[in-house]
């Protein structure tokens, strides 16, 4: 099974985005790309991930040229730049989908604020993560909840 993840810079969401997927099963083929990729992964992301114990550190920003002419089982972008400037992919992709996350790149503050965000972008990223995960690479419903106040 491979799956592409796409944003504008590389740097952030699709790589904890990927870096995700293959945590919740190393067997399938995960890569990420930008439209406009990064000179660099971002360093805060590194660190939030490094305590979920994943090791995202050597991943570097690609271009998405490099993946356009290549078969896809998922395309899937998580930024609604990446989304609207998707290149046309010359190779088959069977599934697309669009998820979008706010860029936590583009927030100013101290880094412990800074690391908020990202924990919190990196939270919102795991759980769409696992149910697209759970739906469809596994096929299994997930129940909704049924609470009044919630979940």
């Amino acid at each position: 099974m491979r799956i592409l993840i796409l944003c504008t810079g590389n740097s952030c969401r699709s790589q904890i985005a990927a870096a995700w997927l293959r945590h919740f099963d190393s067997t399938l083929e995960v890569f990420s790309a930008g439209t406009q990729p990064a000179d660099k992964i971002s360093e805060l992301a590194v660190k939030v991930m490094a305590e979920e114990k994943i090791d995202i550190s050597n991943e570097k920003p690609k271009h998405v040229n490099q993946f356009t002419g290549q078969e896809w089982d998922y395309l899937i972008t998580v930024c609604g730049d990446a989304n609207e400037n998707c290149p046309i992919f010359t190779g088959e992709v069977k599934h697309r989908f669009h998820f979008g996350f706010n860029d936590p790149t583009r927030v100013n503050g101290n880094e412990s604020f800074l690391m908020s965000i990202l924990r919190k972008t990196s939270k919102e990223i795991k759980n769409t993560m696992a149910e697209f995960y759970l739906t469809e690479i596994q096929k299994l419903e997930i129940p909704k909840c049924s609470c009044k106040g919630g979940c």
